[in-house]
């Protein structure tokens, strides 16, 4: 029996690739978990803001922050909050996204469409025609008519005269029709915001360069508002004592505080929470 050397087509076994360096290299590469939660951390987000901002449970922020996707119910909802979860601290979903296709055996296949007999089977039953609802139809068909004939004469003639006479005929526009010169309601203006009342806290929040996530309470702590504004949109909050705000994206806002615009230069991305009471507004 000859040994092998390296001339030979196979090479020795010390001499092949260093195939456990590889698989330690890949253990080295942060979790899905593990870049999310850093990135929340770096956002200065909490688990609640991150979950009030997505709509997903805090339980399963938990889960996927520790790598664990069981509670997300398969394959597809894992994916959906991956991405939805990135987006909120700012991350790219798509790597994220390949790692866990990687480590789940690929992407899943999509959904097949429903059968078309499942449509056909919930069709309404077809019904023959009304007779009785035909019958009364003609009836009232004949009443008007026969009213017209007799009524309808005088009006037609005292018609006729009247545009004879030189005088303009009119008619008279449907009530459920507004006036053509009615105008529609102005957006509220920074005038009626000066007119706040000055014993409650008024805020009115302006997504103007962007958009961003919000959050509003009152001095209860109730939930006012959260959710993304669009650039463009606009809300106002009020409340006896005071408002705390959460802005997911401050540089993209503007603020007016009991009538008096907040020159506060946010930076862009950065995410801010304030919170103004009566008076001259001051940031908590």
């Amino acid at each position: 029996m000859s040994i092998g050397n390296p001339s030979d087509g196979n090479p020795p076994e010390d001499e092949r690739p260093f195939e456990n360096e590889l698989d330690e290299h890949e253990a080295e590469r942060p979790s899905i978990g593990h870049v999310l939660r850093q990135a929340r951390i770096a956002a200065g987000l909490t688990v609640d803001d991150v979950s009030n901002a997505t709509r997903v449970r805090i339980a399963i922020v938990h889960a996927i922050e520790q790598d664990d996707f069981a509670p997300c119910g398969g394959d597809v909802y894992a994916r959906g909050h991956i991405r939805t979860l990135a987006r909120a601290v700012h991350v790219d979903p798509g790597p994220l996204l390949a790692r866990y296709d990687a480590d789940h055996g690929g992407r899943p296949a999509p959904t097949p469409a429903a059968p078309l007999f499942e449509a056909e089977r919930i069709r309404p039953e077809r019904r023959g025609p009304n007779w009785t609802a035909a019958m009364v139809a003609a009836i009232v068909a004949v009443i008007g008519f026969v009213g017209f004939t007799l009524f309808g004469g005088d009006d037609e003639e005292g018609a006729r005269t009247q545009v004879a006479e030189g005088s303009t005929a009119t008619t008279s526009a449907p009530a459920s029709q507004p006036p053509k010169n009615e105008k529609p309601e102005p957006e509220p203006s920074d005038s009626a915001i000066a007119a706040a009342p000055r014993d409650k806290v008024t805020v009115q929040v302006s997504a103007v360069d962007g958009r961003s996530w919000i959050s509003a309470k009152d001095h209860n702590g109730r939930l006012l508002f959260d959710g993304l504004m669009e650039q463009g949109d606009s809300k106002t909050f009020q409340d006896q004592q005071k408002i705390d705000l959460v802005l997911g994206d401050a540089g993209a806002i503007q603020l007016y505080v009991n009538g008096k615009k907040i020159e506060d230069e946010f930076r862009a991305g950065a995410v801010e929470r304030l919170t103004y009471t009566k008076g001259d507004p001051e940031a908590g």
